[in-house]
């Protein structure tokens, strides 16, 4: 079970999220419009981040992405950074640091 956060604004959906009962419980940050402080993933197994595509796409700031990559690394939750978005998103892929960040929760068994 997922939800999105697209930035600060809507943090209170994660609190929502928890009470869900759900082998995988997954954050997917995209499109990733603002930065994400105290990001507090407890019982969140997966986070998905992507930056909006398209025309008129607002572009989203790498500091804000390598800050979640940050607290899914401290915290032990999985990260999977899916584009940087943009008009032409094949552009500009899906590199952060010069690495790919591919990564899936492991299933867990009850």
């Amino acid at each position: 079970m997922g939800i999105s956060v697209e930035n600060d604004d809507v943090t209170f959906r994660i609190d929502q999220l928890r009470q869900v009962p759900a082998q995988v419980r997954f954050l997917s940050c995209e499109p990733l419009i603002g930065p994400i402080h105290d990001l507090n993933l407890d019982g969140i197994h997966w986070v998905i981040v992507g930056g909006e595509s398209g025309p008129g796409a607002r572009p989203m700031e790498p500091d804000w992405v390598r800050d979640i990559r940050n607290k899914c690394q401290g915290q032990n939750v999985a990260f999977f950074f899916k584009q940087w978005g943009g008009v032409q998103k094949h552009r500009y892929g899906r590199i952060l640091d010069d690495q790919v960040y591919d990564e899936y929760p492991e299933v867990l068994t009850v």
